[in-house]
């Protein structure tokens, strides 16, 4: 006799969550997709047309019930509760979760959080380990509570950060990462059997969600530091100098010693061609440049299409702290 699989709601709107979605509904044996809440549909794109997150276009594939309301609200609380609904996972929603939504699924709500806890917690914690230095994350399954990424911890699935990590070579890290974590925990979980442990609040970071001013270099930094960034951010917003008005992104980055003494800002042209700009402590070396409406080329490729007054000091824009220790309200 097959048992009755559980009624599992998930809550969430990033395509981050797709290979834990498709774990659940096609390889676990106890518990069914049963309902989505995720953002409404935005506008995108040079028209400006609203189209659908890649949650919503999921969960129409496989007619999955799916509502998206622009804040949940007591009427989603209750078309759950009308799905019977057991369990509750979310990831990536952009939500803080009221009560009401925490006491409806008698097996709890869990979340899927892209960083170890107490660490990064807040709405950017994949770009932030990077842009941080960091040389490992993770994800974290934890218990979710009133409060932002405060919840205990159930179980937590490392993820290395190579030197030459990007933001979306690490997404796609953190998001395969999400099926072994659930999957050796779901049936603990589901039997009430779970262990938690508390976070140590005194241990606790909080990052905040990126602008577009983030991608303005600050050349007081050190080349270490902006190459971390401009790993960590070539998704969005990217990483900018400006030359004359222009914004002129960096794609790919390295760093040396300063063996040239350049100044923050500073540039020269090697006879290697390796264009290298002054920091607090070491050379930056751009090693793929865009101008704006243009493509993406190799720097030397670049130059020789681009006037540029070697030997310039470019401006350095400020930066800000990417991390607090605890949450404003």
């Amino acid at each position: 006799m097959t048992s009755k699989k559980n009624r599992l709601a998930f809550l969430g709107s990033d395509e981050i969550a797709l290979p834990i979605l498709r774990f659940l509904n096609s390889t676990s044996s106890t518990v069914d997709v049963a309902a989505i809440l995720t953002q409404p549909d935005r506008r995108s794109g040079r028209g400006g047309k609203k189209s659908p997150n890649e949650i919503k276009k999921w969960a129409d594939e496989n007619s999955i019930p799916c509502e998206s309301p622009e804040k949940p609200s007591i009427d989603e609380c209750e078309w759950l509760k009308a799905k019977n609904v057991d369990i509750l996972l979310v990831m990536a929603y952009g939500h803080i979760l009221k009560r009401d939504f925490l006491d409806l699924a008698p097996r709890g709500c869990y979340n899927l959080h892209a960083s170890i806890l107490p660490k990064y917690r807040g709405a950017s914690p994949i770009e932030t380990a990077i842009a941080m230095g960091e040389k490992e994350t993770g994800v974290t399954l934890m218990k979710v509570i009133p409060r932002m990424d405060a919840g205990p911890i159930i179980d937590i699935e490392q993820v290395e950060i190579t030197d030459s990590e990007s933001g979306p070579s690490l997404r796609s890290k953190i998001s395969e990462a999400c099926v072994p974590v659930v999957s050796r925990n779901l049936d603990q979980i589901l039997h009430g059997t779970i262990q938690e442990l508390t976070q140590n609040e005194s241990l606790a970071t909080y990052c905040r969600k990126l602008c577009k001013d983030d991608a303005n270099l600050d050349f007081n930094l050190s080349a270490e530091q902006l190459v971390n960034r401009i790993r960590a951010f070539v998704s969005w917003p990217g990483a900018n100098f400006l030359f004359e008005s222009q914004k002129i992104r960096i794609g790919e980055a390295e760093y040396c010693n300063n063996h040239l003494s350049l100044s923050p800002g500073e540039t020269i042209m090697e006879s290697n061609n390796k264009f290298c700009i002054g920091t607090s402590d070491g050379l930056l070396i751009p090693k793929t440049l865009q101008r704006p409406g243009g493509k993406m080329l190799k720097t030397e490729d670049f130059f020789r299409g681009f006037e540029f007054p070697f030997g310039c000091r470019l401006n350095s824009f400020p930066s800000h702290p990417l991390l607090k220790s605890k949450l404003v309200e």
